[in-house]
């Protein structure tokens, strides 16, 4: 039977969230109503939300900005809940939660602070560090998750026919490949001029590794899809890979896509993992770039692209998104940052897209991910067993709620040298911690 909730008025807001929580989190169907009669003389479950209790139905005090449709500036309070902080403070004693659960999990999700006036970092992105989740020390805790479990329990206690779904965790491994080789298939000005930087700048050892994999005498450091295609079999992984395709800039140093042994990893890796795009640098709110590099990868592949994560993590909400929905992009990986772990959106599952500048649901589905390995080493400073540490908390938060942890992995970062030293083991330790063998 389904749940009846009575609302003062239905939005796309409220549908949005009752949605994401009751059914999709929980798995509990449900209902709205505006008629007072109508809840009153049902007989199964339900919940009122909306501004006082009547009589004795289980009651969450709501705020107004799921009854709102523009994007306003949020009075946004931080008050102590348990062990935890919430936002959005309810002042009613008959509420279930003293802050508004849906509201609060509503301004999360829909990245509803990245619609509002910010200051961006040098790569244009929204900077972690201004995140109310980061300010609230909340960062790395799936609130969302945790919030909607506690939800699922207060209205078991209540009706205890009601059947919640049982959600299994989920560890999904991903790669960025931004530069496929560190020395092969160059080209012939791109390996002489790397050559001539080498010896100006009496970098010998870089001169002579070079030399060495462009003789056939040793491998390509960056060339790892072997390793990654045995730890796949070895530790029954489904990964995704995103491959850079945009032409050559500053900050877009893949192989040219022209490349035919390019070509032919990437359909190597299409045999044994789905591939998306990496929408260049370059691609950055450029739709008609986006949708060439799209084409270019569908060509290669010979098959459709329904998969993205924006290089250097550059997303803008909601143009980004609704470049990929206009492109026929189905789901997107870019949502989490690169100068901190943890889940930008509060939540660690899939999640429908819901653009706050149209003020509805989209068709893009949205997938976090937890931790990037450059986040520890390049913008936290982490060492080898610091990034473990961070890496096995984050997955025991997880864990914890039955979530989807996704790791962002680069080909490169497996070569396990020089900056990287270490950085092989420490992965096979993840994925020990994350899924055994």
């Amino acid at each position: 039977m389904d749940m009846l909730i009575l609302v003062p008025k239905t939005t796309n807001r409220l549908h949005y969230i009752f949605d994401l929580m009751l059914k999709d989190l929980l798995g509990i169907s449900f209902k709205l109503t505006t008629d007072n009669e109508v809840f009153t003389s049902y007989d199964g479950p339900k919940m009122h939300y909306g501004s006082n209790r009547f009589w004795d139905e289980p009651f969450q005090k709501s705020t107004n900005l799921l009854f709102e449709h523009d994007i306003e500036d949020q009075d946004l309070k931080i008050i102590d809940y348990k062990d935890l902080k919430a936002i959005f403070p309810v002042y009613n004693d008959k509420s279930m939660f003293p802050f508004d659960i849906f509201a609060a999990s509503f301004y999360l999700v829909t990245r509803y602070e990245e619609y509002l006036p910010h200051i961006n970092d040098k790569h244009n992105r929204f900077q972690a560090e201004s995140s109310i989740l980061f300010k609230m020390g909340m960062l790395e805790k799936p609130l969302v998750n945790i919030w909607a479990i506690e939800l699922g329990q207060k209205l078991t206690e209540i009706y205890p026919d009601l059947k919640l779904k049982k959600n299994n965790f989920e560890f999904i491994p991903t790669y960025d490949v931004d530069a496929a080789w560190a020395y092969r298939n160059k080209g012939i000005f791109r390996t002489t001029a790397s050559y001539l930087r080498d010896l100006f700048s009496l970098n010998f050892p870089e001169w002579n590794q070079r030399r060495k994999v462009l003789l056939g005498l040793e491998p390509d450091p960056f060339d790892t899809f072997d390793l990654q295609i045995q730890l796949q079999k070895e530790y029954n992984l489904h990964p995704l890979y995103f491959i850079l395709c945009g032409e050559y800039d500053m900050n877009d140093k893949n192989i040219s896509l022209r490349n035919n042994e390019f070509q032919n990893l990437i359909k190597k890796l299409g045999d044994y993992a789905r591939v998306g795009i990496h929408p260049s640098y370059s691609s950055y709110l450029n739709k008609e770039k986006v949708q060439t590099e799209i084409t270019n990868l569908s060509k290669v592949l010979n098959r459709e692209i329904t998969m993205s994560r924006q290089h250097f993590l550059r997303l803008n909400m909601p143009l980004s998104y609704q470049i990929l929905i206009d492109l026929d992009i189905t789901d997107d990986y870019t949502m989490g940052y690169p100068s901190q772990a943890g889940f930008r959106a509060g939540i660690a599952d899939t999640f429908p897209f819901f653009d706050l500048e149209h003020d509805n649901v989209t068709s893009l589905n949205i997938h976090p991910f937890a931790v990037m390995d450059g986040t520890m080493r390049d913008y936290l400073g982490l060492d080898v067993e610091e990034s473990f540490a961070k890496v096995q908390k984050l997955l025991e938060e997880v864990k914890n709620v039955n979530g989807k942890f996704i790791l962002l992995w680069h080909n490169h970062t497996l070569s396990n040298e020089k900056t990287w030293t270490g950085w092989l083991p420490l992965y096979k330790k993840i994925l020990d911690c994350a899924v055994g063998k």
